[in-house]
């Protein structure tokens, strides 16, 4: 053995030059560092390839914009918008009853139950010759433009089906004239239950 060669070697190596030999340990060193960061490599490239299947089965809901939104919702409004104005109760509402069918009594009856309900009555009596006759429905509510957004969806929980039409009258009371298919007024439970929605405030849609 030459005075050369490293003890422990047995001989298995020896110098035959300037340099040392090198050594196998070195190169099954690099191989597993290799190994190491080529398996994270691919479980990084996994992982991205998992959430892009993900994404494209939902649809990219889960997306969201800059601004902290989810992708697809509209921003809510800039300025409030304006409180809806308060429908009148039954006792702000003065109703005038006329009957237009061929059958006796429906006015004062009508009149009557409506009065035990909270309206406030005006004038009791038959159609006038214009609608004697000739409302074919359940009944008509008739009054002043203002009335479509205040005395007509009150009065309308009153009476199914009634249709509603308006005039050139400068006041606020309103006529229900009875129609030849006219029955009864609602029961009170269902018109109480009607009111109750109408008071309600209407929610807002929601905003993302």
């Amino acid at each position: 053995m030459s005075m050369l060669t490293p003890p422990g070697m047995g001989g298995e190596y020896r110098i035959t030059g300037d340099k040392y030999p090198r050594m196998r340990r070195a190169r099954r060193r690099r191989r597993i560092v290799l190994s190491a960061v080529a398996a994270v490599i691919a479980l990084g490239l996994a992982g991205w390839g998992t959430l892009q299947l993900v994404d494209v089965f939902t649809g990219g809901s889960g997306k969201k914009t800059t601004a902290g939104r989810k992708a697809g919702c509209e921003p809510g409004p800039t300025t409030a918008a304006a409180p809806p104005v308060p429908l009148p109760k039954p006792a702000q509402v003065t109703v005038n009853v006329y009957n237009a069918t061929p059958r006796s009594g429906l006015a004062k009856s009508t009149a009557d139950e409506l009065k035990k309900r909270g309206f406030v009555i005006g004038k009791v009596g038959n159609a006038p010759a214009a609608y004697d006759k000739k409302v074919p429905g359940t009944g008509m509510l008739l009054g002043a433009p203002t009335a479509t957004k205040g005395a007509f969806p009150v009065l309308a929980t009153q009476l199914k089906g009634a249709t509603t039409k308006t005039d050139t009258r400068a006041t606020a009371d309103v006529d229900l004239i009875i129609g030849t298919a006219f029955t009864t007024l609602n029961t009170k439970p269902a018109s109480d239950a009607a009111l109750a929605a109408l008071a309600k405030p209407k929610t807002a849609p929601k905003r993302c």
